[in-house]
């Protein structure tokens, strides 16, 4: 009879594979450094490193449930 995976051993399983999977992609994005093999400028790696800080910042405030952090004041 096989026993249920909790919901700690299907977190620890999925978070593995899923961040093992982020860090992969991250590393072939970095292959794109290569100027022998592509062309780009400061603003497209300016694009590119900012896109992957903003969706860092909100896999933070997911995992912090700070939902205050979305709210806009002056």
């Amino acid at each position: 009879m096989k026993m249920e995976e909790t919901k700690r051993e299907k977190f620890t399983r999925l978070a593995e594979a899923r961040t093992n999977n982020a860090l992969k992609q991250i590393s072939l994005i970095g292959n794109l450094a290569n100027t022998s093999n592509y062309d780009y400028d400061v603003h497209d790696v300016d694009k590119i490193l900012k896109t992957l800080r903003s969706a860092i910042n909100e896999l933070e405030v997911t995992f912090k449930g700070d939902s205050k952090s979305k709210k806009f004041s002056l």
